[in-house]
């Protein structure tokens, strides 16, 4: 999860209210409503993304048998994915399955590196493709609920902000409507992703790829990353609710 994006999108309700006007303003309860259900999560968010670069950090310090890339292939290899190909991307834990594509995209150092957190975080991905490939049925709802979500979370908002500028309960309430597809997203894409880790923690001792005693590193890793996703689904029910606040408020 992208720390600045967080920032900006815990802030976004401050400038909402202050567009607002004395109306459906800064009123106390609303504040306290915002520093209950924002702040909170935003600060998780924050603590979580900074142990996932701690803990991938400290995993990718110790050695494992082979690469990422190696981890990657050797997985889905057992599993019968032989057509998936493995690409190394630019950038870092910029790493992701395309479901569309039909490819696991690794980043340099996970796809080259022979360390726990590469093999954890490769297999991590092949855990999406195994889904995918299965039919896990929260991931097939999950992909389909990809473009509703992204244009709910970026018009949704806009909307919000451009209804309380113009004092247009309606269209506040249409963005309401679109930004809580995203909520609804963030709650799928949670079980899916831990999913997605414990096939992975699986795959990567049933496999023989790490010995046992070296699974806790790879356990830290995927739970710190796993945390980040708590944070922003917790994030996104609080603005939702900050939002439907703001929204009722300024109705009565």
């Amino acid at each position: 999860m992208d720390t600045l994006f967080l920032f900006l999108n815990c802030f976004f309700p401050w400038s909402t209210l202050a567009l607002w006007g004395d109306g459906g303003g800064f009123g106390g309860g609303n504040l306290i409503v915002y520093l209950i259900c924002v702040i909170p999560p935003m600060l998780l968010g924050l603590w979580a993304q900074s142990m996932v670069s701690l803990r991938y950090n400290s995993a990718s310090k110790r050695p494992a048998p082979m690469t990422g890339a190696a981890a990657a292939r050797q997985i889905l290899d057992s599993a019968g994915l032989t057509n998936i190909p493995i690409e190394m991307i630019p950038g870092k834990l910029s790493d992701h399955y395309d479901p569309r594509a039909k490819v696991v995209r690794l980043s340099e150092e996970v796809y080259q590196n022979a360390s726990l957190a590469s093999v954890g975080i490769a297999a991590h991905e092949c855990g999406h493709a195994i889904q995918d490939a299965t039919h896990y049925p929260l991931l097939v709802v999950r992909n389909l609920a990809v473009p509703i979500a992204s244009i709910g979370s970026n018009l949704g908002m806009w909307l919000i902000l451009i209804g309380a500028i113009l004092g247009f309960l309606g269209l506040v309430l249409i963005g309401v409507i679109f930004f809580a597809a995203t909520v609804v997203f963030q709650i799928i894409n949670l079980p899916v992703e831990y999913n997605a880790s414990a096939r992975a923690k699986e795959q990567l001792v049933q496999l023989n790829i790490i010995p046992g005693s070296d699974l806790i590193y790879v356990k830290k890793v995927l739970g710190a990353a796993a945390m980040t996703y708590v944070a922003a689904t917790l994030a996104a029910v609080g603005q939702l609710i900050y939002y439907l606040m703001i929204f009722f408020g300024r109705r009565d």
